[in-house]
């Protein structure tokens, strides 16, 4: 109980630090110049300028910031003071992930892995001296995006059934996974708990708006005549670029969450992902209700 108070005691302490930033943040842009940047806007308009304007110049850099080095503290002192989950090798192996999975997975992660850089090398441009690097870094963004396409439809469909939301869920979220404290307690979770249905969306239906943000914005003359019908083609890009970057805060949160779970959190995860197999004693833990329906449909 003691680890699990310091531990939501960190986490409120670094959402407090967040909070003073932004209102700090606030104070510079007052109401009168956020009206003075949207009278900028053509008559007819979604009038997105000021906002734009406002997160681009404000927020999403400290955001971003926040989120690439604030994440890997919180996990860090979680590692420190509950560490990683370890469980028995010595049991039953659970056949979980098939070859198309892994191969799918695979190439979804070298696009992550690829795009998250240059998306945030593109983000600090300035602090990287523009010039030919980040056009570099813009290019090759673009070209993992045809990566990225590759992967992200049949990952939809062949998870999609084991990712629909559950009571499991809800249980889940109220624990946090059962993270918060060092017991082997069964926790309510199908074959995939909440956090991987979380970054399974985001992922997915959150990737592909992200591609067409990116289209949009990489083309920029990109248009499509029902929507140009709706907006104007400056409040596209506007939107495209506000729309792009808060997915991509997600996916950055929940890509590092993704990769501290599986690598250090719990010993071993990854190669669940390259062989195929859980251990058991995992799979009775951390996906209970799972490890339930195995038994009772006698695969175990």
């Amino acid at each position: 109980m003691g680890i699990e108070f310091k531990m939501k005691k960190i986490i409120l302490f670094f959402l407090a630090l967040t909070s003073l930033a932004f209102a700090s943040d606030s104070a510079i842009w007052g109401k009168d110049m956020i009206l003075n940047i949207a009278q900028y806007d053509k008559e007819g308009s979604l009038h997105l300028g000021a906002l734009f304007t406002l997160l681009q110049s404000t927020y999403f850099k400290p955001l971003f910031f926040g989120v690439l080095f604030g994440i890997p503290v919180i996990f860090f002192i979680h590692y420190m003071i509950i560490g990683p989950m370890i469980f028995s090798h010595d049991r039953k192996k659970i056949y979980v992930f098939s070859v198309f999975n892994r191969m799918v997975h695979t190439i979804a992660g070298i696009a992550f892995i690829i795009l998250i850089p240059t998306g945030l090398v593109m983000m600090f441009g300035t602090t990287f001296g523009g010039g030919e690097f980040v056009r570099f870094c813009k290019e090759i963004h673009a070209i993992s995006t045809l990566l990225f396409i590759v992967s992200i439809v049949p990952m939809f469909f062949m998870w999609l059934k084991d990712m629909l939301p559950t009571s499991d869920d809800i249980k889940w979220m109220m624990i946090l996974g059962g993270y918060l404290n060092s017991r082997k307690d069964p926790v309510p979770a199908g074959k995939f708990n909440a956090g991987q249905k979380m970054w399974y969306w985001i992922a997915t239906l959150g990737g592909f708006l992200m591609i067409l943000t990116g289209a949009i914005m990489y083309f920029q003359d990109f248009k499509i005549d029902f929507v140009a019908s709706l907006i104007t083609q400056i409040d596209l890009l506007r939107g495209s670029a506000i729309l792009h970057n808060v997915l991509g805060l997600a996916v950055l949160a929940l890509f590092l969450t993704h990769v501290y779970m599986s690598v250090f959190a719990i010993k071993g995860a990854i190669h669940s992902i390259i062989t195929g197999y859980k251990e058991e004693e995992e799979v009775e833990i951390l996906h209970s209700s799972f490890y339930k329906e195995l038994k009772e449909k006698k695969e175990l």
